[in-house]
């Protein structure tokens, strides 16, 4: 009986100025194999389906257990993360790609840096006074809790931003994942204290208003992030957020007294 093969077709990239070109490869398969194990059984023996000596397959990863989000990539069309998803699930040949909406470095391996400017425009940390002892930090009530684990599951995998309509060039969105960390450093007693600055934020360019709600963050989600929510919510909360600024900014106020203003 022949032994069972896998056949994977990758579309490879030198780097981020060359031509994309696709390459297939074949392995002997194994029980449990999944994206990340074909491609160290590639890096082992790198030799394309028709014996051709080439390069080892450059991608991002570290946990291998769905934990650092650094394996995203679109598997067969859709972007998955490449360490949970298994060889025996997926429909061969395989089609490997990586992220379209990041720009390549090199292969599957690709730029997310959009994510992390991102996290810094909104402010996405705890601040802490000084690196002496500050004792025990605030009570947080259950109630708050159960609502804060869900939202800090997310690992910055950007399956969010690929799958998202308003994710582009143009709109420059932020993202749902960026929205979640908002509502989430917005529930910590003392992450509130820059409150006001992530809602700010969320009302410049690509904030908030440019979501159109397509639902395709939630659906995507590795962790099941209720994203919509953490949009909805934190629109309510910018809504009001603008609504105090606008009478509690002196410049604003007295334009709208001005005679032909409305």
């Amino acid at each position: 009986m022949a032994a069972r093969r896998v056949r994977l077709k990758i579309q490879r990239q030198d780097n981020p100025n060359s031509k994309a070109y696709w390459e297939e490869f074949e392995l002997r398969w194994r029980p449990g194999m999944n994206i990340i194990s074909a491609f160290m059984d590639i890096a082992m023996n790198p030799v394309d389906r028709h014996g051709k000596q080439t390069m080892p397959i450059t991608y991002d990863s570290n946990c291998l257990e769905e934990v650092c989000g650094s394996c995203a990539m679109r598997i067969n069309g859709r972007a998955a993360m490449a360490c949970s998803s298994l060889i025996d699930k997926l429909e061969q040949p395989i089609r490997l790609q990586p992220l379209s909406r990041f720009p390549v470095v090199r292969d599957l391996t690709v730029d997310r840096a959009v994510l992390f400017e991102n996290l810094k425009q909104v402010k996405a940390w705890v601040p802490v006074d000084g690196t002496y002892d500050l004792g025990a930090g605030p009570r947080i009530d259950p109630a708050v809790q159960e609502q804060a684990y869900p939202l800090s599951r997310c690992m910055s995998c950007c399956l969010c931003m690929e799958v998202c309509p308003q994710f582009t060039e143009s709109t420059q969105f932020v993202g749902a994942a960026i929205i979640n960390q908002v509502r989430l450093f917005n529930l910590h007693p003392t992450g509130a204290h820059l409150r006001e600055e992530r809602l700010r934020v969320m009302t410049s360019d690509g904030g908030i208003h440019e979501c159109s709600y397509a639902g395709n963050c939630v659906q995507i989600c590795p962790k099941n992030i209720p994203l919509t929510t953490s949009i909805s919510i934190v629109y309510g909360q910018v809504m009001k957020q603008t609504v105090r600024d606008l009478f509690q900014n002196p410049e604003l106020t007295s334009a709208r007294k001005e005679p032909g203003r409305r």
